[in-house]
């Protein structure tokens, strides 16, 4: 890769690991987790090119079948060791997944910026703002879905793949969507955004401090 990520990840890295020398309890844990998510979307760049490279597959097919698969798996991974080895009550696994979400979507968006520049302000709002509501989005529901089922003996193994499978297809339609022409490219980059704002008023409701005290 011509622009070096790895040094990117470097220097985004840096700083935040030196924070959290100055850090306590659950500000560190989440500078953690981000910074597992950037980690996370360096190795799945090499992850998803090795499997687009061993499959021959094209662009797009790499864009819509792979990278979404990679993706998700590889932030799944942390939150599932976090989960196996801390065994965390349900109410705290939703922040490290937030934490993974944001540190996944800052380091792609950077190196998006890298890449292809940011001359045009409107495109990279819009590009950073969709891929930053689709990872975060991704994060809340697979760690949702997560804390629901994994004490659930009889259910943890299905729900859990369950679940991350369900991102799978939702990060695969953005990419369609995002890749495709005319009106359902800004479809793509708008329904993330829209599904935040949604997600905020199912936050807001009855229904989900129901389920949040069951």
């Amino acid at each position: 890769m011509s622009y070096y990520i790895e040094n990117i990840f470097l220097c985004l890295a840096v700083p935040l690991i030196l924070s959290m020398l100055f850090r306590k309890g659950r500000q560190r844990t989440f500078t953690t987790f981000v910074i597992l998510g950037m980690g996370c979307c360096l190795l799945s760049a090499y992850v998803s090119s090795f499997f687009a490279g061993y499959y021959h597959a094209c662009t797009a097919a790499a864009v819509m079948e792979i990278t979404p698969v990679c993706e998700e798996v590889m932030k799944f991974l942390p939150l599932l060791f976090y989960l196996l080895v801390f065994e965390p009550d349900k109410q705290e696994v939703i922040s490290p997944a937030i934490g993974i979400a944001v540190g996944f979507a800052t380091f792609e968006n950077v190196c998006y910026l890298t890449e292809n520049g940011a001359a045009d302000f409107y495109d990279i709002l819009i590009r950073g703002v969709s891929a930053g509501s689709l990872h975060l989005l991704c994060g809340i529901a697979l760690s949702c879905g997560i804390a629901y089922v994994f004490r659930k003996k009889w259910i943890m193994v299905t729900g859990t793949i369950g679940a991350l499978g369900a991102c799978v297809v939702f990060h695969g339609i953005y990419n369609i969507l995002i890749t495709a022409k005319g009106r359902w490219n800004l479809i793509g980059y708008l329904f993330p955004i829209f599904l935040i704002f949604a997600l905020l008023v199912v936050k807001k409701s009855r229904f989900y401090k129901k389920i949040e005290f069951e």
